[in-house]
């Protein structure tokens, strides 16, 4: 092979390198936009106490804790968005701040071995917690956004939706897989 076709194939490696790279991040950005568009609409069918608000301007708090998979895409959804007369206010927390002034808590990741603790932070609080950790809503987590055949889809766990005084509308639910916990403490779909 010569010296310039040796350059032209490694040109061309890195050419096809970098497309393939561009495709999975094109399909990693394709799935969060879902998801901050699931988000949107979990905000529109979920009720929250009076009490969860200060005013009844108030923003919608959601929290974002552990790692972003969203960066700039959930912005961009929401923007000037409202929900019963609430907008959206989007913060990325660190792993010791205090969730409770949150209405919706994204629990990423990266907290994948600290869920319970992040759960039991907010046990008895009216904020809707959600996540893409396996086995989120087994757990005591509200919604659990899942990927299954390259589709989002997701599960509510209507027990821990009810301890936290959130109403989840029907139309929600017939979408989703709904997880609870039996009266003997079993799970049950």
């Amino acid at each position: 092979m010569t010296v310039r076709r040796l350059i032209i194939f490694i040109v061309m490696m890195m050419l096809g390198q970098a497309s393939y790279a561009w495709a999975q991040d094109s399909e990693a950005s394709s799935e969060y936009l879902i998801k901050a568009g699931y988000i949107y609409n979990f905000a529109k069918l979920v009720e929250w106490p009076a009490t969860a608000f200060a005013q009844p301007d108030s923003p919608i708090v959601i929290g974002i804790v552990g790692n972003d998979p969203f960066g700039p895409i959930i912005d961009k959804v929401l923007e000037g968005k409202k929900v019963n007369g609430h907008p959206f206010l989007i913060k990325r927390l660190k792993p010791t701040a205090d969730v409770k002034e949150c209405q919706i808590l994204f629990i990423g990741s990266s907290l994948g071995s600290h869920v319970a603790d992040t759960i039991r932070l907010t046990r008895g609080t009216p904020i809707l917690t959600i996540s893409e950790i396996p086995g989120f809503a087994d757990r005591g987590g509200i919604i659990n956004l899942t990927l299954e055949q390259n589709k989002v889809r997701f599960e509510v766990n209507v027990d821990a939706a009810k301890e936290a005084d959130l109403n989840i509308s029907s139309r929600l639910l017939v979408l989703a897989k709904v997880i609870q916990q039996s009266g003997d403490g079993r799970k049950t779909e």
